[in-house]
């Protein structure tokens, strides 16, 4: 285990980045403050990787250390090797998949530089459940959203739980934070985008009726479990668009109806 660091006291400061992982308040203020995030797992710490994010460490069982070590060959960051015992007692939780890592952030883009080049585009407001944001994200990679613009208050794409969701789909789609709500949007429609609202309101078209994918820029609009989007924010869009629901269903948990609102705004488009 050459250039490793076998590591058996859980009070080590080289692991302060792995401490009190479900302490979601301070992990969520903690984070952004000293520009990092925590990839879990082997394929979502290999694709941060290949999105260019900057390892500062990792954290593994032993077990791993062979199956990442093409990997841990090519990164100039410390190899933190503990027991899962250990590592429970840092991070607060078992480590099932073995193996985390410290990943530097990436200055965000700004919201006019992405879209620029974007012709579909998804918006959340106020979307604050992790396990949503990582789904919604995997959902615009795998369906072909261009970008992803976030209101002031979401939560944070890179944190752990979003980034486990989403299997490493946050470092595939960009994203931007928009400074204001709901007056960020008055860029949006200046760059050529039709704002559409995702609500089940009776009084919005549907899908189909709308034929978004025929439309040239769109702009989903996406608002939190529960409340939906705000009146503010219906009040800004162009249009309300809605999916039908039988059985008497009211509506889809927000990760569901994005993944069908995206297939409605992108079909036909090529896919990459």
């Amino acid at each position: 285990m050459a250039g490793l660091v076998i590591v058996e006291d859980p009070e080590d400061p080289r692991l302060a980045d792995y401490t009190d992982l479900t302490d979601v308040e301070l992990r969520r203020r903690r984070e952004p403050a000293e520009g990092l995030f925590i990839a879990e797992g082997e394929k979502v710490v290999r694709r941060a990787a290949q999105a260019g994010y900057a390892p500062r460490s990792l954290l593994l069982s032993a077990k791993w250390v062979d199956p990442l070590r093409d990997l841990i060959d090519r990164l100039d960051a410390p190899v933190y090797v503990v027991s899962p015992e250990l590592a429970e007692r840092v991070t607060g939780y078992h480590v099932h998949r073995g193996a985390l890592a410290s990943m530097a952030r990436k200055p965000l883009p700004t919201a006019a530089g992405l879209l620029g080049a974007a012709r579909r585009v998804a918006v959340m407001e106020s979307v604050n459940d992790h396990t949503n944001i990582g789904a919604i994200f995997r959902s615009a990679a795998a369906l072909g959203m261009d970008a992803v613009l976030l209101s002031p208050d979401c939560a944070d794409p890179l944190y752990r739980r979003s980034v486990k969701v989403s299997m490493g789909a946050v470092f595939s789609v960009p994203y931007a934070r928009l400074e204001t709500w709901p007056r960020g949007l008055d860029a949006v429609r200046e760059a050529g985008f039709t704002l559409l609202a995702l609500t089940p309101d009776e009084r919005a078209k549907t899908l189909d009726e709308t034929a978004p994918h025929r439309m040239d820029r769109v702009a989903l609009m996406l608002g939190a479990e529960g409340d939906g989007l705000s009146a503010r924010a219906l009040s800004a869009a162009d249009e309300w668009v809605r999916i039908p629901m039988s059985h008497g269903v009211d509506s889809l948990n927000v990760g569901a109806a994005a993944a069908v609102a995206f297939y409605a705004v992108t079909a036909g488009r090529p896919q990459t």
